[in-house]
């Protein structure tokens, strides 16, 4: 592993910031882990890890050792009920991966087509989109230990998923270095089509297979979401609140157009983007940062703008949001300050 100084990381976050790590590696393998953990470790230097960078704000040049995992490689074994178990390197693309097992003939991927980043990632944020969620299928996954460099296998249960969220981001959070992981999927598909856009993209036939669910997702997302190669941007800046029933009734009856999803636990989820485009932020433009036209959940760069540019927004529309609906919203990527 070869470890270079003042590594420019604009081609590693996908808002596009030209911000310099003071140390970079690539990791390619588990024992490329470890050794950045020694390295480290003999150096007195923190550790950040990076997936694809599309869920990074940085805000300032980060300190000590940035390593981008680029562990490949999916394996698979077909199960005796007709499903399959992938093994999934944690530097895998994710898109690349559900188009693959689309391609093979493996399903329960496509609602999570064009969400961007790395296998890897997908945990710590419990990715999920379209009524999918990567706890659905999930298995287990691979890590190293950051404490002792020990290798772990962590199951569903271990990892805490919740909605865009996990032990990761919790009790766990800096402790583990994911390096693969498994999911299951099935041969014979069992379609998710019940949100609405996605239903409109798809004109509410009846004969859809899987292949015309991935297509409509990655039509309705590059509808919303500008490429990142294009306009610098993470996608969807804030999650969606999850509410009290009393209190997503209290605001149906101020707003009783005001999108709403009932959740197993009898609390209710609200959509962050239609709070924000009420508040009149969708399509804003203020320098070098904006609101996309398309979806008021996704913040950009339009040109020069810094992760401190990106955070003065978002603290501005979070504010308005609590003002007039008295929710607060929560920031969905990682931010990194110096």
């Amino acid at each position: 592993m070869f470890i270079e100084s003042a590594y420019s990381l604009r081609e590693y976050n996908s808002f596009g910031f030209d911000v310099i790590a003071a140390f970079f590696a690539r990791a390619g393998s588990e024992e490329d882990l470890r050794e950045a953990l020694t390295w480290c470790q003999d150096n007195q230097q923190p550790l950040f890890a990076l997936g694809g960078g599309s869920n990074t704000v940085f805000v300032g040049p980060p300190s000590g050792l940035v390593l981008q995992i680029g562990i490949k490689g999916i394996e698979h074994e077909r199960q005796d009920d007709g499903s399959v178990l992938l093994r999934v390197g944690a530097g895998e693309d994710w898109h690349s991966l559900v188009a693959h097992c689309l391609e093979q003939g493996w399903h329960g991927l496509e609602n999570l087509a064009l969400i961007p980043g790395a296998v890897g990632s997908a945990p710590i944020q419990n990715i999920g989109a379209y009524g999918v969620e990567l706890s659905d299928v999930f298995v287990q996954l691979e890590a190293i230990d950051r404490q002792d460099g020990s290798a772990v296998t962590l199951d569903s249960d271990a990892c805490a998923f919740g909605y865009r969220d996990s032990a990761f981001k919790q009790h766990w959070k800096d402790r583990f270095l994911i390096s693969r992981v498994w999911l299951k999927l099935h041969t014979t598909p069992t379609l998710k089509i019940n949100y609405p856009a996605l239903r409109s993209a798809l004109q509410d036939r009846s004969d859809v297979t899987p292949k015309d669910v991935f297509d409509a997702v990655v039509s309705v997302r590059k509808a919303r979401i500008p490429d990142p190669a294009e306009i610098g941007n993470t996608g969807s800046f804030f999650t969606n609140p999850i509410v009290t029933t009393t209190q997503a009734e209290a605001l149906l009856c101020d707003y009783p157009d005001m999108p709403h999803w009932p959740q197993d636990d009898a609390t209710q989820k609200l959509s962050a983007g239609w709070l924000i485009e009420a508040c009149g932020w969708k399509g804003h433009r203020n320098g070098a940062v904006g609101v996309h036209e398309n979806q008021a959940l996704v913040l950009l760069n339009l040109g020069d703008a810094s992760g401190h540019d990106i955070l003065a927004l978002a603290e501005q529309i979070a504010d308005s949001v609590e003002s007039r609906f008295n929710l607060r919203l929560t920031i969905e990527p990682t931010v990194l300050k110096s």
